[in-house]
């Protein structure tokens, strides 16, 4: 195999959903990567450099470079970056990170897709990941975000089959979007239904999540 040269650009606070997810996957495929941070309290995401680069402007982003002097990519966007790397750096050669049925694949990508819609944004903005990291909420949560947590509950309580087991027949990154969303109500101490909440918190003890969740973090600055 060539040598391969992978970068994730991420957020100073390490707080960013999806930095975990692409943290997640690579964690999980057991690939070496670097680390760049992109200041976002400055908007250096917006710069010429980064913007013409990613095209989207966002952050994540996922450098891959190819072999001395090789081919680089530059690819922003979670979920994009996620199927990058399943395609990438393929199975069997590679663990899995989207199920192996094409129809739990689908699936996967459903619930990828669902919880970065609308649907979650008043829970996004009310528990805030600075709420998971920094200091949990001290005010209940307003009505749009109470019926946003009950569909995310609802949603949850659908496709959990147990609280010891992933969603599908191997750890996929929904498991890991899907926790992450559901942690942002546990850790508020917002009412979750106990076998939700049991299989949120297994998820947040897998060593890949377990390590960013972990990870230092600084004083934060607002963006």
């Amino acid at each position: 195999m060539q040598k391969n040269d992978l970068t994730l650009t991420r957020d100073r606070h390490w707080i960013s959903p999806y930095v975990f997810s692409c943290f997640v996957a690579l964690r999980e495929k057991g690939l070496a990567f670097d680390v760049e941070e992109v200041a976002l309290h400055t908007g250096a995401q917006k710069s010429p450099e980064y913007a013409n680069a990613t095209i989207t402007a966002r952050v994540p982003a996922l450098r891959h470079r190819v072999g001395p002097g090789g081919d680089e990519l530059v690819l922003a966007e979670s979920s994009a970056i996620v199927e990058y790397l399943e395609d990438a750096f393929a199975p069997p050669a590679f663990v899995r990170v989207l199920p192996a049925d094409l129809r739990e694949r689908a699936r996967a990508r459903q619930l990828m897709a669902w919880v970065r819609s609308d649907d979650t944004l008043p829970i996004r903005e009310h528990r805030s990941t600075t709420t998971m990291f920094y200091e949990p909420a001290t005010t209940p949560l307003p009505e749009p975000a109470v019926v946003a947590a009950k569909k995310l509950v609802e949603v949850a309580s659908r496709v959990i089959r147990s609280p010891e087991k992933t969603l599908f027949e191997t750890f996929s990154i929904a498991d890991a979007d899907l926790a992450f969303m559901l942690m942002r109500l546990v850790k508020s101490g917002d009412p979750v239904p106990a076998p939700v909440r049991a299989w949120a918190e297994n998820q947040w003890q897998r060593p890949s999540i377990a390590e960013f969740a972990g990870i230092e973090r600084p004083d934060f600055i607002p963006y």
